[in-house]
């Protein structure tokens, strides 16, 4: 059952009917990726200490129950990525917030351990899961030509949100002097924007309002009928497994600096103050490598721009080893941020290029159940090595040679056929990303 009563009539854009409103469901997108924030690490590092203080566990404890409920949330994404695809985003969207909401008002009841977990599943399934997994199939359905490039945009714009989460809430905090009440006033939120946006605003596809792909009538075979592989059918593709592995990494090692960075920096002679800013070289590179790669995945095949994100995410790797106060941990965080997010950027645009959208939301559900699911372990395992070796370094050179596995899959891995495409092309698609990616060379 897919929801497809958004609107009776069937207006043709390019005949002098409304205009195009592709744009609108980028806002829609991108709205969707910021309320994601609540269960986005950066934003509930904010609401850490005052539960510790509150209900006197440990910093342990509530690290084991941040860590399962992130696994418990990435167990369910491909069930939820199922659900998308046969109710439709619009119907998805306003459940996942509504669900959201009720589980970041029940975290905000929790007095023990057992509610802690609870919670955390909730918001890290919804939020970082089912949110950003929804966004992403929208903008897959109503773009193709320019999906990558609206794509970037929708994740550029919706990181920035999600930064300036954590700033609210902590002032939110002080001023209630209560880390329930801030919570509570962050479930309204979510559930007074999230539901009334889905279902007035949000619409599935193009064809829903007698409109096409694009914006583009000469796209109406693909407005009309989505097609493409099932999920079974991409999890035996073996490029799928390398755009997973590409994400993968970069979801992992993002994690494991992130929450060690200021300890990690501080062992090359930085201060905290000067280890905390460095976040900042990271988002601008982030930002703009996310917006350059989302224009050049509409381009080019992912063979050059995948080895070309794993090269940079070892690279920064490799130079967090030597970071020193100034311009060289400053180059660290530019190279470091544009690697770890160009690699998602590549993933949300050829994902649906190859293996359609008929089921997008299944296909980058088990996607993001991997990224999630090692991002759940990573801070630990950079913890224990830390403790084991007294250091970082030789985690951090381990780490750099990781990516370099999935740099040369990329190149050797064969590309698969689109699922879905017409039989009578003369060009594949496949073939043209390999003579683009000849060319490029």
């Amino acid at each position: 059952m897919t929801d497809t009563a958004s609107t009776p009539s069937r207006v043709d854009s390019a005949a002098g009917g409304p205009p195009f409103s592709g744009p609108r469901m980028v806002v829609m997108a991108t709205l969707m990726y910021g309320l994601s924030a609540p269960g986005q690490t950066a934003t509930i590092s904010v609401f850490l200490d005052p539960m510790i203080a509150d209900l006197g566990v440990s910093r342990t404890v509530i690290s084991t129950a941040y860590l399962v409920g992130t696994l418990a949330g990435a167990i369910a994404l491909p069930t939820i990525g199922k659900l998308v695809d046969r109710f439709g985003v619009r119907v998805s969207t306003a459940w996942i917030g509504a669900a959201l909401a009720l589980a970041l008002g029940g975290l905000s009841m929790a007095v023990e351990v057992f509610g802690l977990t609870a919670g955390f599943i909730g918001i890290r399934a919804m939020g970082q899961g089912a949110m950003v997994l929804a966004a992403s199939a929208l903008l897959s359905r109503w773009y193709d030509k320019k999906r990558g490039f609206m794509l970037g945009i929708q994740a550029a714009l919706g990181a920035g949100l999600i930064s300036l989460s954590p700033i609210g809430l902590e002032r939110l905090i002080e001023h209630f002097g209560d880390w329930r009440a801030a919570m509570a006033v962050e479930a309204a939120v979510v559930a007074l924007v999230a539901v009334p946006m889905a279902l007035l605003w949000i619409r599935n596809r193009p064809a829903d309002v007698g409109q096409y792909v694009d914006g583009d009538p000469a796209l109406a075979h693909e407005s009309k009928a989505e097609s493409g592989a099932t999920r079974r059918q991409a999890v035996r593709t073996p490029f799928y497994w390398v755009l997973v592995g590409a994400v993968g990494m970069a979801g992992f090692f993002g994690t494991s600096i992130g929450f060690h960075q200021i300890a990690l920096l501080g062992e090359h002679g930085l201060s905290t103050t000067e280890a905390a800013a460095n976040f900042l070289p990271q988002t601008i590179a982030g930002t703009a490598a996310t917006l350059l790669t989302g224009y050049l995945v509409d381009r080019m095949g992912p063979r050059v721009l995948l080895a070309v994100s794993m090269f940079l995410l070892a690279a920064g790797l490799a130079m967090a080893t030597a970071a020193a106060p100034g311009w060289n941990a400053i180059a660290f965080g530019l190279v470091f941020g544009a690697g770890a997010n160009t690699a998602k950027a590549i993933e949300a645009g050829m994902t649906p290029r190859y293996f359609g959208t008929a089921n997008i939301g299944a296909i980058r559900g088990v996607m993001s159940a991997v990224m999630i699911a090692g991002t759940s372990v990573a801070p630990l395992l950079y913890s224990v090595f830390h403790d084991w070796t007294g250091s970082f370094t030789e985690v951090l050179w381990i780490s750099a040679a990781l990516p370099l596995v999935v740099l040369v899959a990329s190149l050797v891995v064969p590309l698969p056929e689109p699922f879905g495409a017409a039989a009578g092309d003369a060009v594949s698609q496949r073939e043209q990303d390999e003579g683009a990616e000849r060319d490029t060379v």
